[in-house]
């Protein structure tokens, strides 16, 4: 494998790791032993007591480390991504990802990767976003922040078949309070298959496991009708490629958003994304050939229109419409030194031309989000290249 999964593995050598997690019950988080949400010494000291390993894969504007902790082996096929709370007050998905690092199977056919603090300084600043006020969760497109650059190297070198989201939200009553809203990408340049899948771990797998414990569930940002059930407006949750959940489902991963209603005592929205969490596991055991498939298919896919707009239930404006696609969009050679780590860190391929320009090819694995950085007529392009009919 790439980088990352070299130096996982290198470490993994230093780190005596029990064949099985059915050992000792281990450490405890701070949260476990005194209900209070765990302190960032606490996590730290947590997380090198686990014997898992543990690498700093950026570094906050305030100088607090961005972490990714494997479990399972870096040979396995089938990876899952976990990542916690990126939004600093939504702090009980970070609790249920130190709890349940700590109790997944160590070896197996499944490698599952926890970056169990998104945004060290929002955390301990108690806010939503960094420490500059991005909101990290709508940077996954430009890379301003190095939280979302860390998470942008992990999805590129690890290429995870399902990227599972932890937030938490606001309830507004009467038509916004359930305990656990999940949601899948929306965007329309998401491949069928990896679409299809998304939305059925969604309705399939997380509903049911949340609603078996007695938790009420349903659609992220749609207002319901509490006497009919029918949904009455779309608030939030739609198709803009710069959040995670459909920035996933662009890169080749079942996205999934999962939220827990800040009403709810602590203990209540920790224990409901750890049912969230039971279902994304028992999704990955049941489909693991299928998600493989759906995940080469949207890699492969070379042609076909492409969208600046819409989403999986709003059709597109014909203005966003992209047809007939470039072959590919030239950049100057001062676009390139500008913006070369940004497509780097996207895993977009280009070529040198005569003079200095780069050429953007469309036919790769890219494609899907290719136009959404580099065409003039998306909504939040990190440049305007020049699009080109022959390559």
């Amino acid at each position: 494998m790439r980088g990352l999964i070299a130096l996982l593995a290198a470490l993994s050598l230093l780190v005596a790791v029990p064949v099985t997690a059915a050992a000792a019950p281990g450490p405890r988080t701070g949260f476990e032993l005194t209900g209070r949400w765990t302190t960032e010494s606490e996590e730290q000291t947590y997380l090198r007591s686990l014997g898992l390993p543990l690498t700093q894969i950026g570094t906050t504007l305030q100088g607090r480390p961005v972490q990714l902790v494997r479990v399972g082996l870096s040979s396995a096929r089938t990876v899952v991504l976990f990542i916690c709370s990126q939004h600093g007050d939504e702090p009980a998905g970070r609790e249920a990802c130190l709890i349940r690092m700590r109790s997944l199977p160590r070896t197996g056919p499944v490698t599952y990767l926890f970056i169990p603090n998104a945004n060290p300084d929002g955390r301990a600043l108690d806010t939503r976003g960094n420490s500059s006020g991005i909101d990290i969760n709508r940077d996954h497109l430009l890379l301003r922040t190095a939280e979302a650059r860390a998470m942008a190297a992990v999805i590129r070198d690890f290429d995870p078949d399902v990227i599972h989201d932890l937030h938490e939200f606001g309830p507004t009553a009467p038509y916004y309070v359930k305990d656990v809203l999940w949601l899948w990408p929306r965007n329309l340049n998401v491949a069928p298959g990896v679409h299809s899948l998304s939305e059925t771990l969604s309705r399939s797998y997380i509903r049911p496991s949340v609603e078996a414990a007695g938790r009420t569930s349903g659609v992220y940002g749609i207002y319901v009708d509490p006497v009919t059930g029918e949904p009455i407006r779309q608030v939030a949750g739609d198709g803009q490629e710069r959040i995670l959940r459909n920035t996933g489902g662009l890169k080749h991963g079942m996205g999934l958003l999962v939220e827990t209603n800040v009403d709810n005592t602590p203990r209540f929205r920790v224990d409901s994304h750890l049912l969230a969490l039971d279902g994304t596991q028992s999704f990955t055991r049941t489909n693991r050939s299928a998600i493989e498939s759906a995940n080469a298919a949207s890699r492969a896919v070379r042609s076909g229109p492409l969208y600046f707009g819409g989403a999986d239930n709003q059709p597109p404006d014909p203005a966003d419409v992209l047809s007939p696609v470039p072959c590919g969009y030239v950049l100057t050679g001062a676009q390139y030194a500008e913006h070369r780590d940004e497509l780097d860190l996207h895993g977009i391929k280009s070529q040198y031309l005569r003079g200095g320009d780069r050429i953007v090819p469309l036919k790769q694995e890219a494609r899907s989000y290719i136009p959404l950085l580099l065409d003039a007529r998306a909504d939040e392009p990190l440049m305007h290249a020049r699009p080109v009919p022959q390559c």
